[in-house]
């Protein structure tokens, strides 16, 4: 068999499978499962998101709720088989009690009709029952009493009376608390018993809840107070994460915690200094291979002045020094100004320094600043990030708006003008280096592309960004975004 033959039966075995499944599919009861299966899955997805939104976001929460849920769960557990295991027993066999000695003395009073006044009967059920009977005229029931919110007692003990008297009768488990009142009609008279209410009830309900509350709360208490101590290292490590990312220095950082957050932070801190370690020699190569160029600019520098001036070495001056603005426009896009430590800035001083720049270049400019002013950058690579963009601003615009504002989250400074714009289609590109567009607004004085491409890495390095879109002046707006 030829492999184009077994290419054929492979795809007739994949046309008679796929047939087969269409049929089967289309079978009304295996049609309806799947709709069905097909409704559970839509349903189980809402409930999934519906428990996402309204489930907490933070890690504490989660762990407190993961500690509380069982906790109460099991509390509750506990609690509904200790009411209907104990309790129920335990009051159904004490109210048994009571109404089989209630029983005897009835007998007795039917048994002994010679006992006029009662007396034997009284005595029996004081000394020997710890009951106290009293015998009523005849006469109607009182009307039935208020029930309390648990009828535990109420429940079981008209049932034994039922089942084991069958006369008509009349309970109070409310009017004393510490008794419980029978009364019972008999064929001449009625009657009255007070018995104690731990005689025929399991009456400790309200210790149990009171430790089981009183635990519950004591070991919640004690797991905040170690769950705490748990998610704050996670926390220190999101921090200095956080200011790594940012350019800023976490002096105080060092592993703590359980061992999983312990290794997390030693991952980090091995990271960052595996980073600034490159960084660091990526700027002494850069450094030394400034020196050697620039002594290689400089020597060429020196021998075109030593030669007779004409048009020709006119042009290579030229040449050489935009060959060495060339060199500096490199150098400080690779190098990044990482070097610098970040320090608190006042931008409202610092946007009035790039607004007396423009205007010193004979372009209009205003400023404005909203919030507080003092921030925390690298204030050398920020100047110069919005300075990029002022220059790119200036160089193609007559008017230039420079606004600031900071809230508690986030420093935000646009710069807009009224010159021509960029299309909506390239302003991503140029932020790529060394791409330069026709008529590019993007070009440095040196002419190497690199000035939104150096602007965009510094503030990324802060931790933020900058975008690019259209002005209300008519031109470009760019605005530079970064977390305070």
């Amino acid at each position: 068999m030829t492999s184009l033959d077994m290419a054929h039966n492979v795809r007739t075995a994949i046309a008679r499978l796929r047939a087969f499944w269409e049929w089967y599919d289309a079978i009304p009861p295996i049609r309806r499962i799947h709709e069905q299966l097909a409704k559970i899955r839509d349903g189980w997805r809402r409930v999934s998101r519906w428990l996402n939104s309204v489930m907490p976001k933070g890690l504490y929460a989660r762990a407190l709720l993961i500690i509380i849920l069982p906790m109460v769960i099991l509390q509750s557990v506990i609690a509904f088989v200790f009411m209907e295991r104990h309790w129920n027993v335990v009051t159904q066999r004490l109210s048994a009690g009571v109404v089989q000695d209630i029983a005897a003395l009835i007998d007795i009073y039917r048994s002994y009709p010679q006992d006029k006044d009662q007396t034997t009967i009284r005595t029996i059920a004081q000394q020997r029952l710890g009951l106290v009977v009293d015998f009523l005229p005849i006469g109607e029931m009182p009307p039935p009493g208020p029930k309390p919110f648990f009828s535990l007692l109420d429940q079981t003990l008209s049932d034994e009376l039922r089942k084991q008297i069958a006369r008509p009768y009349w309970i109070d488990t409310v009017g004393k608390s510490a008794l419980v009142e029978i009364r019972i009609r008999l064929d001449n008279d009625v009657m009255r018993i007070y018995a104690r209410r731990n005689a025929a009830y399991a009456s400790n309900s309200e210790i149990f809840l009171l430790w089981m509350v009183g635990t519950s709360a004591v070991l919640l208490f004690v797991a905040i107070i170690f769950l705490r101590n748990q998610i704050k290292p996670i926390l220190k490590l999101a921090d200095a994460a956080e200011a790594f990312g940012k350019g800023r220095d976490a002096p105080n950082f060092r592993p703590r915690g359980a061992r999983e957050v312990r290794r997390a932070a030693q991952a980090f801190i091995e990271m960052k200094t595996r980073v600034e370690r490159a960084i660091e020699q990526r700027t002494t190569m850069l450094a030394g291979v400034s020196h050697d160029l620039r002594t290689v600019l400089t020597r060429f520098k020196l021998e075109l002045a030593l030669v007779d001036q004409s048009p020709e070495i006119d042009a290579m001056k030229k040449d050489v020094d935009e060959m060495a603005r060339m060199l500096e426009a490199y150098l400080a896009f690779a190098r990044g100004d990482l070097g610098e430590s970040a320090a608190p800035t006042d931008m409202a001083a610092f946007i009035e320094e790039l607004k007396d720049d423009a205007e010193r270049h004979g372009h209009k400019a205003t400023v404005q600043f909203h919030g507080t002013p003092i921030v925390t950058v690298r204030p050398a690579a920020f100047k110069r990030c919005v300075g990029n963009l002022v220059s790119n601003a200036a160089r193609y615009a007559k008017s230039i708006e420079i606004s600031g504002h900071r809230d508690h989250r986030y420093l935000t400074i646009t710069v807009d003008d009224d010159g021509p714009g960029i299309p909506l289609a390239q302003r991503e590109d140029v932020f790529k280096p060394f791409l330069r567009l026709d008529d590019a607004r993007n070009q440095d004085e040196g002419g190497t592309g690199l000035g939104l491409a150096i602007a965009r890495d510094i503030a990324r390095s802060h931790g933020g960004d900058i975008a690019l879109s259209d002005s209300p002046m008519g031109g470009l707006r760019a605005t530079v975004k970064v977390p305070v």
